[in-house]
């Protein structure tokens, strides 16, 4: 169970599969060859999100992280607590992204955003090498 505390009251999330069901349902794509079917893809949308920093899907995560809990927080609890300045954001989203990495429902989906993140990276290193390349050759 992840725990923060906000004005001095502990809060509990929990990264399970009623979290994984509700994020999934975020985002959709069609599925290939299946006119009519959608396939959930919210869970890895919204980690991607989390890397990248963005702070409305933060508290997005944590909303419904803590959507079944006691004490059950509001939206605009989640909202002030980030916009506290006494509040280490950076360290709130290594602390989530962290939790999703080792939570059971969520793990797997994580690590194959990490690798394919990863794998991107490569290969637009390997473009900018190419055309860096490329460029010398021409002068």
């Amino acid at each position: 169970m992840f725990e923060l505390e906000i004005n001095g009251q502990v809060y509990q999330f929990k990264f399970g599969m009623g979290f994984l069901r509700e994020v999934n349902k975020m985002t959709t794509i069609p599925v290939k060859d299946i006119p009519g079917k959608e396939m959930n893809i919210g869970m890895q949308y919204a980690f991607g999100e989390l890397l990248d920093g963005n702070v409305e899907t933060l508290c997005d995560v944590l909303y419904i992280a803590n959507k079944d809990q006691k004490p059950r927080l509001r939206k605009e609890d989640i909202d002030s607590y980030i916009e506290n300045e006494n509040t280490d954001i950076e360290d709130v989203f290594k602390q989530v992204i962290d939790f999703l990495k080792s939570a059971n429902a969520t793990k797997k989906i994580t690590a194959e955003v990490l690798k394919m993140m990863e794998e991107q990276k490569k290969a637009a290193e390997l473009e900018a090498a190419k055309a860096k390349k490329a460029e010398k050759k021409q002068k």
